[in-house]
C-alpha cells in the first residue's frame, strides 16, 4: 500500500496527484507516519468526471440489482478478510483503543453492509399506483453522483455507512476521506478495486479544505453527504443551496443522559462507559451532559468516579487500554481549553482535568468528570469532542425534560430508569433523532440522524437508502398499468 501514498483511486486507476502532500501523524509517538497524496481541485475534477461517465453511460445503473448485490457481497468479503489490518490502521491513524477499533471500527463496516443487503432485496424500486384520475409507474432512480465526506473519527465505518446504500441504489460515489484518517482509506480503494466495481463507480481522492469544497460545489455531483462539524455542515449547506444540490447532513451533538430517581446509579455508571467515553470521547452521539435529580447527584458521581478509576489511559494498541489519546495535538488544546472554562464558570472537577502521568508523548487527556454545572454554561452548550462529561442537577422530571431540550442540537439523547414505560414516556419528549433507553442500541436497520443543528436527513436502514434515491412518476394506460401491477 505504501507506494500508492502519492496516488489517487480515479476511474479504476491509481493516478498521481496533483496537490501538496499531507502529512500523517501518530496521535501516540508524535512521529511522522506517512506522507500522503492530497488531491488538487483539478483532481477532484477528473475524480467527478469518472464519475459522471460512470453514471451517465456507464453499466453500473443499468445493471440489474443482483448483480450490484454481487460485487458488494465482494467488497464484503475482503472487508472481514482485513479487519484485523483495518483496525490496526485506524488505531494507528487516530489513536481509537484496539479493542474498539475491533469491535467497531473494522465490524460495523461489515454490519452496515449485512443491513442493507438484509432488506434491499425486498425495497420497491417500482410500484404502480392507480386511482380515478390516472394511473402511474412510480420509480425510485438512483440520484446519481455522489460526493462524500467523512470525518476521521470513524473513518471506515462512515465511508461505508454512506457509499454502501448510494451504489446499491445505482449511483456513482467520490469519496474524500478525512486527511488526518487517510490510511485506511488506501486499503478501502484497494479493496473497491479488488472487488471488481466497474471503472469510475467509486473513486476515493483524500484532501484538504480547497478541493473538499469544490467537490461540494461542483456541477457535476447531484448529491453531496457529510458528516462532520456542524460549523463545516453549515458551510456545505449553503454551497449545495446555490444549486439546489440534494444534501445529508449528519452534525455535531450534545447528548444529554437523563437519569430518574428509580435508576440503579452503579448500572448507569457502568453503561456511560462507553455510551460517554468510547473512541476516546471522540464521537457525535457520546452523552456528555450527564443529568441528575439533585437528591441522587452525590451517589451518581461516586459511581462514576469509580467507574473512571477502573478505566485504563495509555497506548491505544494495547489491549488493556479503554482511552487512548486524541487525535491531534491541536485538538488536544482545544479539549483542555473546555476543562479550563467549565471551572472558571463554576464547575469543579471530579476525575481527571488534566494529562496522565507517566506518558511523556502522545496527545492524552484524562477522561474528566465536571460536576456543578449549569445548564447554561459553555461545556453545556458546546461540543468539546473529548473524554469529557458534565453532570447537571434537575429538580423534578419537567426540569430534566427542559436541561435536556436546552441545546441547539438533536442528536442522541438517553433516559436511564428501572420502570421501562416511565423512561419511554420520557423518550418521546426528548427532542433527537435518536434516544436510547437504558442504553439500548437502535441498531443499523433504523433511521439514524439528528434534530436542529445536528443535521438534515437521516442514514441507516430503509431511509437512508431512499436518501440516495429521487421519485419519478410515469403515467400509464389504464390497461397497461394493470398488466404492470
Amino acid at each position: 500500500m505504501e507506494h500508492r501514498h502519492g496516488k489517487l483511486f480515479v476511474d479504476g486507476r491509481w493516478i498521481a496527484a496533483r496537490g501538496e502532500r499531507m502529512p500523517i501523524v501518530s496521535p501516540v509517538s508524535e512521529e511522522l507516519l506517512a506522507d500522503v497524496a492530497s488531491a488538487s481541485p483539478a483532481d477532484v475534477d477528473l475524480a467527478v468526471a469518472a464519475a459522471r461517465v460512470a453514471f451517465d453511460a456507464g453499466p453500473w445503473p443499468r445493471m440489474s440489482l443482483d448483480e450490484r448485490i454481487a460485487v458488494v457481497r465482494r467488497l464484503r468479503g475482503l472487508l472481514v478478510d482485513h479487519a484485523e489490518q483495518i483496525a490496526d490502521l485506524i488505531t494507528t491513524e487516530m489513536g481509537c483503543p484496539i479493542t474498539q477499533s475491533r469491535t467497531i471500527q473494522a465490524a460495523n463496516p461489515v454490519r452496515v453492509i449485512d443491513a442493507y443487503l438484509d432488506f434491499i432485496g425486498e425495497y420497491p424500486f417500482r410500484t404502480v399506483r392507480s386511482g380515478p384520475l390516472g394511473n402511474a409507474l412510480v420509480t425510485r432512480e438512483p440520484v446519481g453522483v455522489v460526493g462524500a465526506v467523512v470525518p476521521w473519527n470513524v473513518p471506515m465505518g462512515i465511508s461505508v455507512q454512506k457509499m454502501v446504500p448510494a451504489i446499491l441504489a445505482g449511483c456513482t460515489f467520490v469519496l474524500k476521506p478525512a486527511p488526518q484518517t487517510t490510511l485506511d482509506a488506501y486499503l478501502l480503494a484497494e479493496l473497491i478495486e479488488r472487488a471488481g466495481f466497474p471503472a469510475g463507480v467509486i473513486n476515493v481522492v483524500p484532501a484538504e479544505r480547497e478541493a473538499s469544497e469544490h467537490l461540494v460545489a461542483h456541477r457535476g455531483v447531484d448529491k453531496v453527504t457529510f458528516t462532520g462539524s456542524t460549523g463545516a455542515g453549515r458551510r456545505i449547506a449553503s454551497l449545495c443551496g446555490e444549486n439546489i444540490r440534494r444534501v445529508t447532513l449528519e452534525l455535531g451533538g450534545k447528548s444529554a443522559a437523563v437519569i430518574l430517581d428509580d435508576a440503579d446509579m452503579n448500572a448507569t455508571a457502568e453503561l456511560l462507559r462507553m455510551g460517554s467515553f468510547r473512541n476516546n470521547g471522540q464521537v457525535c452521539t457520546l452523552k456528555t451532559r450527564i443529568l441528575v435529580s439533585e437528591e441522587r447527584e452525590s451517589e451518581l458521581l461516586d459511581s462514576l468516579a469509580a467507574m473512571i478509576d477502573t478505566m485504563a489511559v495509555g497506548d491505544p494498541h494495547d489491549d488493556a487500554t479503554e482511552i487512548g489519546p486524541v487525535f491531534s495535538e491541536r485538538h488536544r488544546t482545544t479539549v483542555e481549553k473546555y476543562i479550563r472554562i467549565g471551572q472558571e464558570e463554576g464547575g469543579r472537577i471530579i476525575r481527571g482535568g488534566g494529562r496522565p502521568a507517566g506518558l511523556e508523548h502522545g496527545w492524552y487527556v484524562e477522561p474528566t468528570i465536571i460536576a456543578g454545572v449549569s445548564r447554561g454554561a459553555t461545556v453545556a452548550q458546546e461540543e468539546i469532542f473529548g473524554p469529557v462529561v458534565s453532570v447537571m442537577t434537575y429538580r423534578d422530571e419537567e426540569d430534566a425534560i427542559a436541561i435536556a431540550n436546552d441545546s441547539q442540537y438533536g442528536l442522541n439523547g438517553a433516559v436511564f430508569s428501572s420502570d421501562l414505560e416511565r423512561g419511554l414516556q420520557v423518550a418521546s419528549r426528548l427532542r433527537t433523532g435518536v434516544v436510547e433507553l437504558n442504553g439500548s442500541p437502535i441498531g443499523l436497520q433504523s433511521p439514524f440522524g439528528g434534530f436542529k443543528m445536528s443535521g438534515i436527513g437521516r442514514e441507516n436502514g430503509v431511509e437512508g437508502l431512499e436518501a440516495y434515491t429521487e421519485l419519478r412518476s410515469i403515467g400509464l394506460p389504464a390497461e397497461f398499468a394493470k398488466s404492470l401491477a
